[in-house]
């Protein structure tokens, strides 16, 4: 499944996925208000990705948001959803703005891969030549209403297609038939998992957390401190001053040694951090890994270790993405 995704394509259901609209006269000032990245900037018809934070600072989820003619969609970890619901409800009780949980009527399947867009073309209306990354249209896939994204978790070309749950199976149906000559195969969140740790992207629970920040969490390039009151900003804003004391790095293991999450990180044999992600490889043939460690750690090239089951194995922190050669980056 997940040289599929590198090669050819591979199809995702991923409807467990939040979706909230926000909907109202003061949309983009609650938007704007809950989240760290600069929601005015989003035109119609474009996405963006964001993050929510505590008056702390700490990430209480990373999201999409999608700008509409007449409002907004929030898309939200699957985990997070109640948590993030009640959060929002609490903040938008004193804006003139309707919110609404559309979780339950929504599926979300990606179709991601080099082929993705030779795939969707012949289903689509609109053409997807014209939907760039991060931007969406809607029109309709397998004859079915839907809004079709240029986004993704996995560092390939593809789209994320929003449609009622109850049409889901039609336009899933219809995607597999359509992109078999291409070798389109059914993927899974395994897959999903090591397509996005190749690429450096976090996941919410594991590098993501209510105990780090954005600027710890290598969010830093989304926090836009200088764009007004949000939730978090004071205390971004004074971390950011007063530097800040750990990072989130990515790390390739030398050898053949498994990095998983949990497992400490190592530096002269002190734990200095542990392990968030981890996996082996299966486009690089080596273990890669997420974690958290000092500042002062997180340069390049810098040597350490993890303690694998009782053993030291060498790691060297490495620039992200681990995987180079994704289609969305040729």
């Amino acid at each position: 499944e997940h040289t599929a995704v590198r090669e050819t394509a591979g199809l995702f259901d991923v409807s467990h996925m939040g979706e909230f609209i926000v909907r109202g006269p003061q949309a983009l000032d609650l938007v704007q208000y809950i989240t760290v990245n600069d929601a005015s900037k989003i035109e119609i018809g474009q996405a963006q990705y964001s993050a929510m934070c505590l008056e702390s600072g700490g990430v209480i989820d990373d999201l999409l948001i999608y700008r509409f003619s007449d409002r907004f969609m929030l898309v939200v970890n699957a985990a997070n959803r109640a948590k993030d619901l009640e959060w929002i409800q609490q903040r938008a009780d004193t804006f003139d703005v309707e919110l609404e949980d559309a979780s339950e009527a929504t599926a979300l399947i990606a179709l991601q891969g080099p082929a993705a867009r030779e795939i969707l073309q012949p289903l689509t209306n609109p053409d997807v030549d014209s939907i760039e990354y991060y931007r969406f249209s809607e029109g309709e896939v397998a004859n079915v209403p839907a809004v079709v994204s240029g986004t993704g978790y996995t560092g390939e070309d593809g789209f994320e297609l929003y449609t009622a749950a109850e049409d889901a199976p039609q336009m899933w149906d219809a995607l597999l038939l359509a992109g078999s000559p291409q070798g389109l195969v059914p993927a899974g969140l395994g897959a999903r998992d090591s397509l996005r740790l190749e690429m450096g992207y976090s996941l919410y629970g594991n590098d993501l957390d209510e105990n780090h920040t954005t600027l710890e969490s290598g969010l830093g390039w989304i926090t836009k401190l200088d764009n007004g009151d949000f939730v978090g900003r004071d205390a971004l804003a004074a971390q950011k001053k007063n530097g800040v004391a750990r990072r989130l790095v990515g790390m390739r293991v030398e050898g053949r040694a498994f990095p998983r999450p949990g497992y400490p990180i190592l530096s002269n044999g002190e734990a200095v951090g542990r392990i968030t992600s981890g996996t082996i490889s299966p486009s690089l043939g080596a273990g890669i890994a997420l974690g958290y460690v000092p500042s002062e750690m997180a340069k390049v090239d810098t040597v350490l270790q993890v303690d694998v089951r009782g053993r030291p194995a060498e790691v060297h922190v490495q620039r992200l993405p681990f995987y180079t050669d994704s289609s969305i980056r040729r």
